[in-house]
């Protein structure tokens, strides 16, 4: 079968017609906006997101020639609205996931005796304005009270025609369910003011959710959905209890498969579900690094890069950063550290710093941002990782690449194609549609194109890493005075 698969993310919606064989038949990418508001806001448009959804499936179905039997759709996952239930009309801005303005949200809570433990417990997250509750308590303040509030899948989903409704995946990045029960939790809603009778159901990654004629005369299944992390975890065939991938977008998320069980971290990263089929949870920990192609974009903006495309060329211009240390805190920093001020850092320099230093020192900011998000999931799960999975559009960069083989001393494995989430999506709707009758079967192709192994030692890797840490330390100090 040809699944029509969407990934809508917060620089672009990508839409892929997946065939039989994971083989991409055709696609599209549209570009979407944010605009930042005040220090902390980040807001989009969600006409113009639907709009992306639309446009993109159109131009991937008539780029593929083909037909598509099913619809699968991936989502950003912390991103909220308020809308109209009776119209879909939009009431508000959406609140991206980079959004910050919720952190005196989350400030208010932690005063409350033993509640940021409460919330932890429960969710498996820690209280953090990353995450959609705290954005839809500070939306209810501050902008509406009218509608419903809910993360952009639910408003997408329904605007398709596919009823009311958001997957068990992305619940869990809510800080609203229940993540052993996989429902909505009522403590934890009422932590959060938010009437647990007003959110969609919960339902299983892998179903038909209802149907939409949105890209062809005749109704298609919506088959699969999930958060784009989780789709892209399953993608890259990480079925196992200790497989793990990273993506490299607009951030840098790391996720570690655990099993049918939740493992509540005690190393800084948070749990979610990874997908739940015919009732039954698969469960992750998970980490991000909220600037990652972000930070390229920043190079770009200050001048320092021409394009995007010119990260390797420049930064393999010089042997090593000659001293320059970056942390790519320009959003703030997620886990393991979750401090939502603290701001970007660029140290080390010296009269002979040129371009390229400044460009590799960027480039290995953020592969050692992933190595500490891989080193908080080891001690989680009590084994070291043996490799990681890698994907996203960032992954064209061998710099990168090599860096973070170098600093994680494991082997590297390159996704073969750069859009796993997309893939991942359609494997869902494999499953939602009866197509497939396993995950195993399910994910197709998931082999990886290229192997990137270490190339410096261990003790050169310890020293790189120490001095990222103590840079880190510095800014997190710097918040703290």
């Amino acid at each position: 079968m040809n699944v029509l698969a969407i990934d809508q993310g917060t620089s672009a919606t990508k839409a892929l017609v997946v065939g039989d064989s994971s083989e991409v038949l055709g696609g599209a990418e549209v570009p979407v906006r944010t605009r930042t508001v005040g220090a902390d806001g980040v807001e989009a448009d969600p006409e113009e997101l639907f709009a992306s959804v639309l446009r993109a499936g159109t131009q991937a179905l008539a780029a593929s020639g083909a037909q598509a039997d099913a619809v699968a759709l991936a989502n950003q996952g912390e991103t909220v609205l308020a809308w109209d239930r009776r119209t879909g009309r939009p009431l508000t801005p959406a609140i991206v996931w980079q959004d910050r303005r919720a952190a005196g949200v989350c400030a208010r809570l932690e005063r409350v005796p033993g509640r940021a433990a409460e919330l932890s417990a429960i969710t498996g997250l820690p209280l953090d304005p990353y995450f959609a509750a705290p954005k839809m308590t500070w939306l209810r303040e501050n902008l509406t009270a009218d509608g419903v509030v809910t993360t952009t899948d639910t408003w997408l989903l329904h605007r398709l025609g596919a009823g009311y409704v958001t997957d068990a995946a992305t619940a869990s990045r809510t800080m609203l369910l229940d993540l052993d029960t996989t429902a909505w939790s009522e403590r934890a809603c009422a932590a959060f003011g938010i009437d647990p009778g007003t959110l969609p159901a919960v339902a299983d990654c892998a179903v038909i959710a209802g149907e939409t004629s949105a890209f062809t005369t005749s109704p298609l299944p919506v088959a699969g959905i999930a958060v784009d992390q989780q789709a892209a975890l399953l993608a890259e065939g990480c079925l196992a209890a200790g497989d793990a991938k990273c993506t490299y977008g607009t951030g840098a998320f790391l996720l570690v498969t655990t099993g049918a069980s939740a493992v509540r971290p005690a190393s800084g990263l948070s749990a979610s579900v990874a997908w739940r089929l015919g009732g039954a949870a698969t469960y992750c920990l998970d980490g991000q690094v909220y600037t990652a192609g972000s930070a390229v974009r920043w190079l770009t903006g200050t001048g320092v890069l021409g394009a995007p495309d010119e990260l390797d060329a420049a930064g393999g211009g010089v042997p090593d950063a000659g001293g320059v240390i970056f942390v790519p805190a320009l959003a703030g920093l997620g886990a393991p550290h979750w401090a939502p001020g603290a701001r970007g850092a660029l140290t080390g320099l010296q009269l002979s710093t040129r371009r390229g230093h400044i460009v590799r020192a960027v480039a290995e900011g953020i592969a050692a941002s992933v190595a500490l998000l891989a080193g908080a999931a080891a001690a989680d799960l009590g084994a070291p990782l043996t490799s990681l999975r890698v994907d996203g559009g960032l992954t064209r960069s061998r710099l990168l690449l090599q860096a973070q083989a170098d600093l994680l001393q494991m082997p590297v494995l390159v996704c073969r194609s750069p859009h796993a989430t997309a893939l991942g999506a359609a494997a869902l709707a494999r499953l939602g549609t009866g197509d497939a009758a396993t995950a195993g079967e399910a994910v197709r192709g998931a082999e990886a194109e290229a192997i990137v192994d270490p190339s410096i030692s261990a003790d050169e890797a310890s020293e790189r890493m120490l001095a990222f840490r103590s840079a880190l330390r510095m800014i997190l100090q710097d918040r703290a005075s």
